[in-house]
């Protein structure tokens, strides 16, 4: 968790240009703190310590200029001088005043140092001076004793060197792609960059938009910087910053899509790289070329699943597995895709294991003389116990002590360095020395149950009797005295693991035929006495006490360990886990929470995850129930049905599980935990805008359109016009040399997902239309449309006079400018979709006047938004038949939804008008409109009068002002649907920046009475980490209404204990109860 040590408040007007906040600037020494607003207004603070060492922060101290627009800010290293910040600042006062545009043209940019006086403590401009290129970011070059000092200004097409004094500027241009696609007249900027330094030299990265990586150093001559020299170091997908890690870990974090861990293998300083030196004589606008190459400095270590940008999201149940699955449109460009998100934990098979035939009873492991990894897997039959040794391969073993011809109930670790077996007829000791001691049942009974840890043995013989043991100092295994004879039979028990520096645990957990659970007492003075018992709704299968939840905490020995709360985990007959604390004093069990996991009996099997204990449930799917970042996780496995488990400790996965399914032994490890969806990505070739489910085959139709971009044919047509280009520019001599490159760049295919692709320029527009199976993930159909054609709308439907043939029309702008905004026109393409879904048959295509953004089906027929025209069309043979059409919408049509006669139009700015379509007049007749302007990105029907909708500032709302909240991110989907079996609805949102949300509804006042209090209540005691004000913020731009924000009321958990105790008070109800409100609001509807 963080902690605040110091809140300062420099704005309470919100976030406005001029209030600061969007820049940032530390002295690299740390002694001062600017920030800055986009214009005008520059705060300084110094920073010191006090006399205990805590951190003091001073007034602020203004260094504000009017009409000034701000660009980029950092700290220059000066080593102990006066702290120094460089800035990128335009003037804009002339521009402001001169109305012929003279004086906007000729405004230059200008760098200016502002230095803070610590003796005066006040701050001045030092120096300004204007720069020719219009500059994007400054870099600091470390300074003091580790370098020069001064900045590098990465500007468009070139990055320059000052410094203050007699340093005279050195700059050098960006190198550029050789035979780039890209128009040659765009410059090339610097987006990102990253410094490394050591104590004896430094260097930095710098991407270009591009994604090419260089590594930039400085040749200096006695603090004076004599050139900059840069190298081609390796290609990764765009992005926002990377960072350089002391291990020699580059990550990247990527403006769109997932995020990259790589390891530098190499400094690229000894490879054929040519390196480019500002010191080389070029022509003023020449520049340097580079070929760019796969990865051979970096390599790939891990990635960070990122579904920004979702653009569109369908929630369906295509698959057939019960639980929905999220179909999810994001990415960007050719790092686009399609992912399937399910409910669940991602699962990694890291070995495989032997074939396991005929029927097991029981799968215990155990961990041989106190090694951190596991040494045998031992597996039960019916009739006998293998014995698998792990080594460098997994292999049956004959001599361990272990008894073979005979059902193992359970086998462990007893004290350090023996083993103990449970089978029917008795308990088997083995010694580390292979001596074995045995104990025989007596009579003709036979062990039915048995519960070991660390210390103890507890068997269960027929008949309900217990029969308890204990190590002793000298490792002996000593049975109790008593005996215990149970009311009933036996079916399951459980013991805790013993806690570190104690005996013995104290507790025993018994289930009984009777739908009961008893906890009995293990401690000297009672032992075997009932302590507590709890009623069970049906009979259980298994029971696991564990210890979850606890902070880690170090003893005096400096040995870490956590220390957390007991939990019994019951597992029923019918599928259902029930949770409960364990009073580690009384035995007691209080707070009961229950799921249903499945139609199968729940098994229960204790692993480690994180260095905590969790469980393992197993019913007909697998659940992981964990607890992570000081919450409780309760996750199915996307995985086959497992039947038996058991914690698994080896060098490839320490903390694995081994598990048996369909007769084959799996070795499983979990990895992200926290997750709440696992994915599947399927690769796309440009920005998906929106796809269609066909009803029948369960296909998706998604159209792909991506602006500034080529079409697959218009890339091999400038390819080969390149090529002729390159022949031709050859003198006689070299014509030979010249075809041979020509070839090789035709033949060169660089991963457009990682080396990105060619910027076309504005106005240029490429789209496909593509018909994928969802669950394998193949394109089934792929229709490309001409160059500057652009797909923006599609919609499956049938019309009422074409029988029952399936028809997917597409929206076409033809020639789109957005800005100034004009278009040549649009089509409406019309295909049929043949066998069965999976091809598109072109029937013909309509022109329409203006971008036809929105498609609905209407009774039979089509609704179709040409611009701000609303018209119902209808199939013909030639082209779509307008049949009646309305112009009295006020902008421009975003949206359609239609429900019965109605339709509500969603328009770009001007938020929802109601329409109603009277067919003996042929008239679509508007009835109502919304009293507020909103910019509807999407919307939802919720019921006939009802409609849910979202605008691009960031607010959900439910027309007719139901209720308004600001999710802060531009929500992109909306839709009403169930996300579990057997679950109530509710509304799933997705943002722009990759969020997944639900709005769910109350069904009780008195829920929502509660929650009102719960949010109240948190908003003063617990409130946002950065300061600013809950409620103005989810109110920004309306009044927050009818709506509690679960988010805040959730961070009730991760609240400190005694907070927690007073909120709850306050709510007249205990700590425990209130978070199982929250727990029970989340399962009824979602995860």
């Amino acid at each position: 968790m963080f902690e605040k040590i110091h809140q300062e408040t420099f704005g309470k007007s919100g976030c406005r240009r001029i209030v600061p906040g969007q820049f940032l600037a530390v002295d690299p020494k740390g002694r001062a703190v600017m920030i800055s607003a986009i214009e005008k207004q520059k705060l300084v603070y110094i920073l010191n310590r006090d006399a205990a060492a805590r951190l003091t922060i001073s007034s602020p101290l203004e260094a504000h200029k009017a009409n000034t627009l701000v660009y980029h800010v950092v700290g220059v290293d000066v080593g102990f001088e006066n702290p120094m910040f460089a800035c990128l600042e335009m003037d804009y006062e002339e521009a402001d005043n001169d109305p012929t545009g003279e004086a906007a043209a000729n405004t230059q940019q200008t760098l200016t140092f502002y230095e803070l006086d610590l003796g005066l403590n006040h701050v001045v401009r030092k120096y300004s001076e204007p720069l020719e290129e219009h500059g994007n970011f400054l870099i600091t070059v470390p300074g003091g004793s580790d370098g020069p000092s001064g900045v590098l200004i990465c500007s468009e097409n070139y990055i320059t060197y000052k410094n203050f004094g007699d340093q005279p500027d050195i700059r050098c241009p960006i190198p550029r792609r050789r035979n780039d696609l890209d128009d040659p007249e765009r410059g090339m900027i610097f987006v990102c960059s990253a410094t490394h330094k050591t104590k004896s030299m430094f260097f930095f990265l710098a991407q270009t938009e591009q994604g090419d990586i260089f590594k930039i150093t400085l040749e200096t001559d006695e603090d004076m910087v004599t050139e900059i020299r840069l190298k081609y170091f390796d290609t990764v997908p765009g992005a926002a910053a990377m960072c350089v890690l002391k291990t020699g870990f580059l990550f990247v974090a990527s403006e769109f899509g997932n995020h990259y861990l790589y390891q530098i293998a190499h400094l690229g300083d000894d490879d054929e790289e040519p390196e480019f030196s500002s010191a080389m004589p070029l022509e003023e606008g020449d520049t340097f070329f580079f070929q760019p190459r796969p990865l051979k400095n970096l390599v790939l270590v891990d990635e960070l699943d990122s579904l920004s940008p979702i653009l569109f999201c369908q929630i369906a149940d295509l698959a057939n597995e019960d639980t929905p699955q999220l179909y999810v449109a994001c990415g960007r460009g050719p790092r686009s895709s399609l992912r399937v998100l399910r409910h669940g934990l991602e699962v990694r098979s890291p070995e495989a294991a032997p074939e396991i035939h005929n029927r097991h009873v029981e799968l215990p492991f155990l961990n041989l003389w106190r090694d951190e990894f596991d040494a045998y897997i031992i597996v039960s039959f019916v009739n006998a116990t293998l014995v698998l040794s792990i080594g460098e391969t997994v292999e049956e073993v004959t001599d361990s002590g272990f008894l073979g011809t005979t059902p193992t109930l359970s086998c462990s670790l007893l004290g350090d360095d023996a083993l103990v077996q449970v089978y029917p007829d008795g308990i088997r000791h083995i010694r580390a020395d292979k001596r074995v001691n045995e104990w025989k049942t007596p009579g003709k009974k036979t062990i039915v149950k048995c519960a070991v840890n660390q210390r103890q043995v507890v068997i269960a013989l027929t008949g309900g009797e217990l029969v308890y043991f204990e190590m002793d100092p000298s490792g002996q295994l000593n049975e109790y005295t008593e005996r215990k004879e149970m009311s009933a039979d036996v079916v399951c028990m459980s013991l805790a693991n013993v806690p570190p520096g104690e005996q013995r645990s104290r507790f025993l957990a018994v289930g009984l035929v009777d739908n009961t659970v008893r906890i009995i007492s293990l401690d000297p003075s009672d032992c075997l006495q009932p302590l507590s018992m709890q009623a069970l709704p049906a009979q259980p299968e298994s029971l696991c006490i564990v210890e979850m939840g606890g902070a880690e905490k170090q003893d005096e020995l400096g040995e870490r360990g956590s220390i957390g709360f007991l939990y019994l985990n019951i597992g029923l007959q019918n599928g259902v886990l029930l949770r409960t604390v364990l009073d580690p004093v009384t035995g007691d069990l209080s707070d009961t929470r229950t799921r249903y996991l499945g139609s199968r009996p729940v098994k229960l099997f204790r692993v480690r995850m994180q260095g905590q204990e969790a469980v393992l449930a197993m019913s007909s799917r697998s659940w992981l129930s964990y607890s992570y970042q000081s919450r409780f996780h309760l996750t199915p496995l996307s995985y086959e049905t497992l039947e038996f488990a058991s914690g698994f400790a080896s060098e490839q996965c320490p903390e694995g599980i081994v598990a048996i399914s369909t007769n084959t032994l799996r070795i499983l490890a979990l990895e992200k935990l926290g997750a709440v969806f696992n994915q599947v990505a399927f690769p796309l070739q440009y920005t998906p805008r929106r796809f269609v489910i066909h009803p029948e085959s369960s296909n998706l139709i998604i159209i792909e359109t991506d602006h500034n971009a080529y079409t697959e044919a218009t890339k091999a047509q400038r390819k080969q016009q390149m090529a002729e280009e390159m022949v031709e520019a050859a003198g006689e001599d070299e014509r030979e040399l010249a075809a041979e490159m020509a070839a090789a760049f035709l033949n060169e295919n660089l991963p457009e997902s990682i080396f990105g692709a060619p910027k076309a320029g504005n106005g240029q527009w490429a789209s496909v239309v593509r018909v994928m199976n969802p669950i394998q993930g193949n394109t089934l159909d792929l229709v490309h449309l001409e160059q500057n054609e652009a797909a923006f709308s599609v919609a499956v439907c049938r019309f009422a006079n074409a029988s029952d043939d399936w028809h997917v029309l597409v929206g076409v702008a033809k020639d789109l400018i957005l800005n100034p905004r004009s278009v040549a026109g649009g089509f409406i393409y019309t295909y049929k979709l043949v066998n069965n879904g999976e091809k598109l048959e072109f029937l013909h295509k309509t022109p329409v006047e203006d971008v036809p953004a929105a498609i609905a089906p209407f009774q039979g027929r089509v609704l179709i938004g040409v611009g701000k025209l609303l018209r119902v069309y209808d199939l013909g043979k030639k082209k779509l038949l307008r049949k009646c059409e309305n112009k009295h919408i006020a902008n421009y049509i975003s949206g359609i939804q239609t429900i019965g006669h109605r339709v509500i139009v969603s328009d770009v700015q001007e938020s929802f008008i109601w329409v109603r379509y009277k067919r003996n007049e042929n008239q679509l007749i508007i009835f109502a409109d919304d009293t507020y302007p909103r910019w509807v990105t999407t919307a939802t029907l919720l019921d006939y009068d009802t409609v849910a909708g979202a605008d691009k500032f960031g607010n959900i709302c439910v027309a007719e002002v139901i209720m308004n909240y600001h999710v802060g991110e531009t929500v992109l989907s909306l839709q009403k649907t169930t996300l579990i079996p057997g679950g109530s609805e509710s509304l799933v949102y997705t943002t722009l920046s990759g969020g997944i949300g639900i709005l769910v509804p109350f069904t009780s006042h008195e829920d929502h009475d509660f929650f009102q209090h719960v949010e109240m209540h948190l908003r003063s005691e617990h409130p946002p980490l950065c300061g600013r004000d809950h409620l103005s913020f989810r109110s920004y731009y309306f009044p927050v209404k009818n709506v509690i924000d679960g988010d805040l009321c959730e961070q009730f958990n991760s609240m400190e204990p005694n907070k927690q105790k007073n909120v709850s008070e306050e709510l007249d109800r205990t700590p425990p109860e209130v978070s199982k409100k929250l727990e029970d609001i989340r399962t009824r509807y979602a995860f």
